[in-house]
């Protein structure tokens, strides 16, 4: 069973992912061709996207700060609490591949050398995530310069479902190395299997 993070990941965050999907489809059909009354709609998918993933990790981050300090001496738990939580790991910037390395580096792990070790694709599903970071804060900002596309480049939705598809990739990834770097730290699985 996984972390209760991702199966929020799996459930109310999917939920919310593809009613945006579905408005896409009410907007601009289902058929090929162009969609140019659906633009706004992709580029409030890709921060939308970006904002559930962002939830997922400080889900997942609280999750695991909670079952370290239930394993530590009551006299401790306050102090170790506040040393995992100081800086607001997830709450701050956006949820770019260096911060989360960042972010869950404090459990005492080399975080992504743990995610690529757990599947082939996920140095090219950090790849795909670093790409929407640099979408949403365009989008966001109303700056595409840094993207060098133009004032006004179009997003399809192809892209913004290839970024969706890489962090389902990157979910499961992220649970099941936490699972088992805490597995071998605490003595027990937080989260079966």
């Amino acid at each position: 069973m996984p972390s209760n993070s991702l199966l929020q990941w799996s459930g109310a965050r999917t939920a919310a992912l593809d009613e945006i999907e579905e408005a896409h489809a009410d907007v601009g059909g289902t058929e090929p061709g162009r969609r140019y009354a659906t633009q706004q709609i992709n580029r409030a998918y890709a921060v939308l996207l970006s904002s559930e993933f962002q939830g997922f990790g400080r889900d997942l981050y609280s999750e695991c700060v909670d079952h370290v300090v239930a394993a530590t001496p009551a006299h401790l738990q306050a102090l170790l609490r506040a040393q995992f939580l100081w800086g607001q790991p997830f709450g701050r910037g956006n949820p770019q591949a260096g911060t989360i390395g960042s972010d869950f580096g404090r459990f005492g792990l080399p975080f992504w050398d743990e995610v690529y070790a757990v599947h082939a694709h996920n140095r090219r599903r950090r790849e795909l995530l670093d790409e929407l970071m640099v979408w949403r804060n365009a989008i966001a900002h109303n700056d595409f310069a840094p993207l060098g596309l133009g004032p006004d480049p179009a997003l399809r939705l192809a892209r913004v479902q290839s970024w969706r598809s890489a962090l389902n990739g990157l979910c499961n990834g992220f649970d099941r190395v936490l699972r088992d770097h805490l597995t071998g730290v605490l003595g027990a699985a937080p989260w079966p299997p």
